[in-house]
């Protein structure tokens, strides 16, 4: 990209972020509460179904959140089948295996440690793919940093869209890689499991507790944040 095109898009860029400050300052409380402050982490799971539209916008907006360089080196992978439930039940602890047969999707988030490779595309003002060529290290670590990232995205996006969201790590990365990424540049990263969930669900009952005993003695039940890594199919 030379150097005016390159202006003219930092400008339009500049240009549409003070539009929307403009139009939307800032979250209001409830908003807030929404994705983050009240949200809760949920086990169990409402009747009503994740419509494929659904998984879609959720995944465009996921895809905009910001990464380094716009490496954007995660992938998702969407198992709803219960053939795919019980493929992927065999990596899990076997106290998880309800919850994630339990809930419509569960999403697998992948790292795709040949992200680099597409740099030029998706870093067009400056090549930077020479950074990362042989430096396995270096490659790793982006790629672990920025797909747990967007992981993070993909919760928040989904809180705002009016789903619940159950973050997992009890399960095995390697059993998960060789069933679904064998063969492949992926790895995994996390398990997500998303749907509305149930009214008395464990995880509103576990957070009701936490603030109870928050409110009680500071600094006591404060909620630890679990990530799931896992991997999809390309």
């Amino acid at each position: 990209m030379t150097l005016q095109p390159r202006q003219d898009a930092r400008a339009l860029a500049q240009a549409d972020i003070r539009a929307l400050r403009a139009e939307c300052a800032q979250l209001d409380q409830a908003g807030l509460d929404l994705i983050l402050t009240r949200a809760r982490s949920h086990y169990a799971w409402s009747d009503s179904d994740v419509s494929d539209e659904q998984l879609r916008r959720l995944y465009d907006i996921t895809r905009q959140g910001a990464t380094s360089m716009n490496c954007s080196p995660a992938r998702f992978v969407f198992v709803r089948s219960p053939e795919g439930k019980e493929k992927l039940a065999k990596a899990l602890k076997p106290k998880n295996v309800p919850k994630l047969m339990g809930a419509p999707v569960t999403v697998i988030i992948a790292e795709d440690l040949n992200f680099w490779e597409r740099l030029d595309y998706l870093f067009p003002h400056e090549d930077r793919k020479h950074l990362f060529r042989g430096k396995d290290d270096y490659i790793s670590e982006t790629a672990a940093r920025n797909a747990t990232l967007q992981g993070g995205y993909m919760m928040i996006a989904a809180r705002a869209m009016g789903l619940d969201c159950g973050p997992m790590s009890g399960f095995s990365n390697a059993v998960v890689d060789e069933m679904f990424f064998a063969g492949t540049s992926l790895r995994s990263n996390f398990l997500l499991k998303n749907r509305p969930c149930f009214q008395n669900c464990p995880g509103c009952r576990l957070r009701r507790r936490a603030a109870f005993h928050r409110s009680a003695r500071p600094g006591i039940g404060r909620r630890r944040h679990h990530n799931w890594i896992g991997r999809t199919r390309p």
